[in-house]
């Protein structure tokens, strides 16, 4: 198979890490892909996100039997309905289908039509009513950008002065035509947890979850990121909540998207809370997380290439569910200092390329190759340091080892990723 790969993150070398595993792949190529990915596949630098115009021509000049899409705006600007035009399988939802995470009023609409459970809220485009709602909601306040903000359209405010003051920064044109409209929503008291689930448009199979940390610094302080690190699996996700989550959930939203004529093809992602009323919907993602993915990548154990070919076409059904390890991965984010609101790029790092051993990966999240050959930052996010182990100790042990054997003196980590299950794991042993 050819198999055309779009994006340049962390998300995107982990995938193609594991689908160059594939005995079925005869091509691989990444658009426009990063030094890390050049290891797995040929780059396409010259490309960019979200041409979907251009990709859709290179998967046809390549005769692609799979475009599978990494990055939320590649699929907003319709790269799957170009290549279903073209009669090219993609891994990826098509653009409305792809709203359940690109617009969140759609979203939020869109759940409470079908009677999928999350919170109370409000959209709102006039800053005079989205501050009088707030006489609505109690504190601490959630305001939400619409559209697309990297991950960073999300504000938890701790009163009403704070809430008023983002309001009118994001409808001030803080993330510009994402920031268009605002959702406000009631705040959820629980833990946080993604679960992810393949789909074909007609059939959903749950592939585990995961606990991602969104705030930028050790104990949750700082603020929201793309996500500074994640652990698989997440013992939030006890049996009996998987179970609520896959029928009210996963499989009520892919029965939903079809009954509106709207199939729903790729990887669901749904951001949960496990509230005291049981488990709610925080967000869905039309693709895989980031960095999610790369410790999910590291546990799958089968072939992953049947599965996304699978969902492109409509018979996902046939293929039972994906193994996956008994191990647990966790993946720590090494960020540019400065990072979110304004990462330093250039800075050089040394040791990233070295050998870590075979429960050690090191996937490139934003990072280019000078021309004398030196690695250096390159966007937000940088690296993501994964290491499996028996146990989330094990696998945390040995990813920050190997964090501190790279030399990066510009870049910065939370040192506390996985705090939440090691401390229940010491309140188990006691």
């Amino acid at each position: 198979m050819n198999i055309l790969l779009v994006g340049s993150g962390g998300r995107e070398h982990a995938l193609a890490w594991k689908i160059a595993q594939s005995p079925r792949v005869t091509r691989l190529v990444c658009a426009p892909g990063n030094p890390g990915i050049a290891q797995h596949a040929e780059l396409r630098p010259e490309l960019k996100v979200p041409d979907a115009e251009r990709l859709a021509a290179v998967a046809r000049e390549m005769k692609a039997d799979l475009v599978v899409v990494g990055p939320e705006t590649a699929l907003e600007a319709g790269l799957a309905d170009r290549l279903a035009a073209a009669g090219i399988p993609c891994f990826g939802p098509s653009a409305r289908a792809a709203k359940l995470e690109t617009s969140k009023a759609f979203s939020k609409a869109f759940m409470e039509r079908h009677n999928i459970p999350t919170a109370g809220f409000g959209v709102y485009e006039r800053p005079a009513d989205a501050i009088a709602a707030l006489k609505v909601f109690r504190p601490p306040y959630v305001i939400k950008a619409d559209g697309l903000a990297a991950g960073k359209g999300v504000s938890i405010c701790p009163d009403a002065r704070d809430a008023r003051a983002e309001i009118e920064r994001m409808l001030g044109g803080r993330f510009g035509e994402a920031g268009s409209r605002v959702v406000i929503e009631e705040f959820m008291d629980g833990e946080e947890g993604s679960l992810f689930a393949l789909c074909d448009g007609k059939v959903a199979m749950l592939l585990g979850g995961a606990q991602d940390h969104k705030r930028a610094f050790d104990g949750d302080l700082g603020p929201n990121t793309g996500g500074m690190g994640a652990y698989s699996p997440a013992p939030v996700f006890t049996p009996e909540l998987v179970e609520r989550v896959r029928v009210e959930v996963v499989e009520a939203v892919i029965a939903a998207m079809a009954a509106e004529n709207t199939a729903y093809r790729g990887v669901l992602y749904a951001g949960l809370m496990a509230t005291a009323d049981g488990p709610k919907v925080v967000e869905f993602n039309a693709r895989c997380g980031d960095p999610e993915c790369q410790v999910l990548m590291m546990r799958w154990a089968d072939d992953i290439v049947p599965y996304l070919l699978a969902c492109a076409r409509g018979d996902l059904g046939r293929l039972p569910a994906p193994a996956f390890s008994a191990d647990t991965v966790i993946c720590v984010v090494l960020a540019a200092k400065g990072y979110p609101d304004s990462p330093l790029e250039g800075s050089i790092i040394r040791g990233a390329d070295q050998d870590f051993g075979p429960d050690v990966q090191v996937f490139h999240a934003g990072t280019r190759r000078r021309d004398d050959g030196q690695l250096v930052a390159a966007g937000g996010r940088v690296l993501n340091v994964c290491a499996r182990g028996r146990d989330l100790a094990e696998a945390r042990d040995r990813a920050y080892a190997a964090v501190r054997a790279i030399d990066w003196p510009g870049g910065f980590h939370r040192t506390d990723i996985g705090w939440r299950a090691l401390a229940r794991d010491e309140e188990a042993g006691d």
